[in-house]
């Protein structure tokens, strides 16, 4: 995980060296950058594969071409494979990336399985910047006039820049030559209309075919991400998604002579659901864990930093984030990588207004299902990646592997809906059964903001003073984070750079 700033045009590289500092949180462990023609390449580098060896920008056999990547390529050692190990200078996963696109130009981007921004200067000096799929890692741009400046967050970009600011699309590559092209969906278009069964399907009916396929999907998504030349760890809120991944995190780690078990990260207010789960799991599971142990001081003194981090004011997101925060801040002092339980509920139907009104025919399911996905870039892909990055720690998301994604939206929506002794995500329960304690495998949906107490604690820490006063409600709490927000981000259009408005308290 790094932050990246490329520009080209008319470049001003004081400025572009500016924007980097400003992201050196991203990258703490090593910086470089080079000037190409009309093209400037910059990185801020946490090192994860190859600390010693690889260095960026990453340069091509031919000395011209060159690259640098946010993110990871999980399928580094196939491509290796295909694509001859002896073109290969480095350890790092990034450099699969580097000869993909040597050998099959823009195109080679279907074939990175991973989470990335990149940008690219290819042997004759044009620049190619592409953004992964699902959004993962974060990439914004400003198209000024004789210059497009890129950047890994918001923070990045000069005040007289910001109103120009967008979030750059998932699954879209721009060049010089052929301007701005989509490469991939984040959902597949062959998955996005229901599924019809091929026979009459009821909630909690599936035989063990499905299960296993379920599983072992599952299964090979979280050991992809255990990959890493540095410390790994899991964030374990005490939730079954959360859950599942750190049981097979766990399963690998001692199955692969790790030195030491696998640490898990929990947080929450004293007593709070989260904490209480999570050590339930820790404990039938064997591993290291830690505990953030959060006061209600903690939280609202973080609110402010936890805005400036995530680069949003959601409600939402900031109360979620906020724990997030906290626990990233800890953990980035034992270890430099986590995987996290994100996209579980989006694939499964793990949230309670999926089975609400009205979205309870399966085809308005399926339809809600597909838009939580492709909406994931905007909220909690946006806190996951910002509240680690924030610490220069490197957050891995295994429920939303391609494959992952491709299975779960492709199963037949009637089974993933509610009904009598049928509680949401069943069928993702039933396939791992036994892997976890049956109190957890059965545990019921919480936010995360509820479950680690944060709401409670920052809506009673931002209430009016008075005993007489009511709580803020949702609009006039996100109104006070939206003018925090506004204090550190003067200049940007939320609706460009955020894909929303400002709550209209706030206007």
């Amino acid at each position: 995980m790094c932050g990246l700033v490329a520009a080209v045009g008319e470049v001003d590289v004081p400025l572009c060296r500016e924007m980097l500092a400003r992201i050196v949180h991203r990258g703490p462990d090593d910086t470089g950058e080079t000037h190409r023609g009309d093209v400037w390449l910059s990185h801020q580098r946490l090192s994860i594969m190859d600390p010693a060896g690889g260095h960026q920008p990453l340069a091509g056999p031919d000395g011209r071409s060159c690259l640098v990547v946010n993110g990871e390529i999980y399928n580094q050692f196939h491509l290796r494979e295909e694509l001859g190990p002896e073109r290969f200078m480095t350890g790092s996963d990034s450099e699969a990336a580097l000869h993909v696109l040597l050998v099959e130009g823009p195109a080679g981007l279907t074939r990175l399985r991973g989470m990335f921004t990149l940008a690219h200067v290819d042997e004759a000096g044009s620049l190619l910047v592409a953004r992964d799929a699902l959004g993962v890692k974060p990439l914004y741009w400003a198209r000024k006039d004789g210059c497009v400046l890129f950047a890994s967050e918001l923070r990045a970009f000069d005040l007289a820049d910001r109103p120009l600011v967008e979030s750059f699309p998932p699954g879209c590559c721009w060049s010089q030559r052929g301007g701005l092209v989509r490469f991939a969906d984040a959902v597949p278009p062959r998955v996005r209309p229901a599924r019809r069964p091929q026979s009459p399907a009821a909630p909690g009916r599936w035989d063990e075919t499905l299960l296993k396929a379920v599983r072992e999907t599952i299964v090979s998504a979280v050991e992809d991400r255990m990959m890493s030349d540095v410390g790994i760890g899991v964030f374990l809120s005490g939730g079954l998604d959360s859950a599942i991944v750190t049981a097979v995190a766990a399963q690998y780690a001692r199955r692969h002579g790790h030195r030491r078990p696998l640490p898990t990260f929990a947080v929450g207010t004293p007593g709070s659901p989260d904490l209480l789960a999570a050590r339930v799991v820790a404990e039938y599971l064997g591993t290291e864990h830690h505990e953030v142990v959060m006061s209600a001081e903690d939280a609202v003194a973080a609110l402010p930093r936890t805005v400036r981090a995530i680069e949003h004011f959601d409600v939402h997101l900031v109360r979620s984030a906020v724990p997030n925060l906290l626990l990233a801040e800890y953990a980035s002092k034992r270890v430099r990588v986590v995987l996290t339980g994100e996209g579980a509920d989006e694939l499964f139907a793990g949230y309670p207004d999926c089975h609400r009104e009205p979205f309870l025919a399966p085809e308005a399911l399926q339809a809600r299902l597909v838009s939580l996905v492709e909406g994931l870039q905007w909220e909690n892909l946006q806190r996951c990646d910002r509240t680690t990055m924030a610490y220069g720690l490197e957050a891995r998301v295994p429920f939303l592997d391609r494959d992952v994604i491709e299975l779960a939206l492709s199963i037949p929506p009637e089974l993933k809906m509610v009904g009598p002794g049928i509680e949401e995500k069943k069928l993702l329960r039933d396939a791992f059964a036994g892997w976890l304690p049956e109190e957890i495998l059965r545990r019921g949906k919480l936010q995360f903001g509820h479950g680690s107490g944060a709401k409670d604690v920052l809506t009673a820490g931002l209430a009016p003073a008075g005993p007489t006063e009511a709580p803020l409600g949702d609009a006039e709490e996100e109104a006070a984070f939206y003018t925090l927000w506004r204090a550190e981000f003067p200049g940007v259009d939320p609706v460009r750079a955020l894909g929303r408005s400002a709550p209209l308290l706030a206007e």
